[in-house]
């Protein structure tokens, strides 16, 4: 099957390569979301920044992101110190060159009205974080598989 998005890399197991932001201050989290990715079917290659304000500097591809891949796929933890993950979809939100990236929200609460909000600031999911490490590792691998090879994603002019 050919790359939902258009076009691009491929990896060299034959399947389209994603480029995929994670937006994650706890290092055992990151940590969990490279293995998940390391074990993954393709060769994603996964981004990293720690805070808001790095998530929309990589996003718009300024500062020390100026060189930065537009992501396919943004994985946003709702709980960030600084600019917290509302706010950095509220900013993708209001920019239109950043309004259509697909934003899944990872957070650690289970309250309704934390999952509304962030839908109302157009996340495209929202996903509980398990507290276990692999449950976590395994919705981690849903998430890449729904995202990456079975939803269409569009293809961004570069």
């Amino acid at each position: 099957m050919g790359d939902p998005r258009g076009g691009g890399p491929t990896d060299p197991r034959g399947t389209d390569a994603a480029d995929v932001l994670l937006v994650e201050d706890n290092p055992g989290d990151v940590r969990l979301v490279r293995e998940a990715f390391e074990d993954g079917v393709a060769s994603h290659r996964l981004h990293v920044v720690e805070d808001g304000r790095g998530a929309l500097d990589f996003c718009a591809r300024r500062g020390e992101h100026a060189d930065a891949p537009r992501p396919d796929l943004v994985l946003l933890d709702q709980g960030l110190p600084g600019r917290s993950g509302e706010e950095v979809l509220a900013a993708l939100h209001a920019d239109p060159d950043l309004r259509s990236l697909p934003v899944v929200v990872l957070t650690g609460s289970r309250a309704d009205a934390d999952a509304v909000r962030s839908y109302r600031l157009a996340a495209n999911a929202v996903v509980t974080k398990p507290v276990d490490p692999d449950e976590y590792m395994e919705t981690i691998r849903t998430i890449e598989e729904f995202w990456l090879s079975m939803a269409r994603l569009p293809a961004f002019d570069e």
